[in-house]
C-alpha cells in the first residue's frame, strides 16, 4: 500500500528533527536480518545514545538535502537504515561492532560525517578509530615507556654493583 503525501511529509519532518542535533550519520545496508538481530542492534545503539531508524532513500534524501551536508551522496543500494548521534564516532564504531558478528547480514555503505558525504570507505577507517579513553591510555603509555625502562636500567645497574 503507498504511503500517503501526509505521511511522507511526516516522515520527513521526523527524519530532519532526528538529524538536527547527529554529528555523525552512518547508511547501513541491512539484509535479511531476523526480528532477534535487529532488536539486539537497537538495543546496542540505544545503550549508547545512538539512534537508529530505517528509512526510503528517497525521503532520506529529501531531509538530508536541508541540513546542507557538503559532497556528493554515496550510492546506497538495497534497504537502508541510518544511525545518528551527537557523538561523531559512536554510530560508526557500534554499527560496525554489530557488523563483526554478521557480516553477511549488514553492511556499512557510507554516511556523514562533520557536515561532509563519506563513502564506505571512509567511514570503515572511522569506525576503526579507537574510542578516547583508549587513546589517552595510549599516550600515557607511550609517555610511560621511557621511563619505565629507564627505571629497570637503573635497577639493573644497582643490583649488579650490589652483587
Amino acid at each position: 500500500m503507498p504511503i500517503t503525501l501526509d505521511k511522507k511529509k511526516q516522515l520527513v519532518a521526523n527524519l530532519e528533527s532526528s538529524l538536527k542535533d547527529a554529528q555523525s550519520v552512518v547508511f547501513v545496508k541491512f539484509d535479511k536480518l531476523t526480528v532477534a538481530d535487529v532488536n539486539s542492534l537497537r538495543r546496542g545503539l540505544q545503550a549508547q545514545d545512538i539512534g537508529y531508524v530505517v528509512a526510503k532513500k528517497t525521503l532520506l534524501k529529501r531531509a538530508l538535502g536541508t541540513h546542507g551536508v557538503e559532497g556528493e551522496l554515496p550510492e546506497m543500494p538495497g534497504q537502508i537504515a541510518i544511525a545518528y548521534s551527537a557523538d561523531l564516532l559512536a554510530p560508526a564504531r557500534e554499527v560496525l561492532a554489530f557488523q563483526k558478528g554478521h557480516k553477511e547480514n549488514i553492511e556499512i555503505v557510507g554516511g556523514v560525517f562533520e557536515g561532509r558525504y563519506m563513502n564506505a570507505s571512509e567511514m570503515m577507517s572511522i569506525a576503526t578509530i579507537p574510542p578516547l579513553q583508549t587513546l589517552r591510555a595510549m599516550f600515557v603509555n607511550l609517555i610511560n615507556s621511557p621511563i619505565q625502562r629507564f627505571a629497570v636500567v637503573v635497577n639493573a645497574i644497582a643490583q649488579k654493583q650490589n652483587a
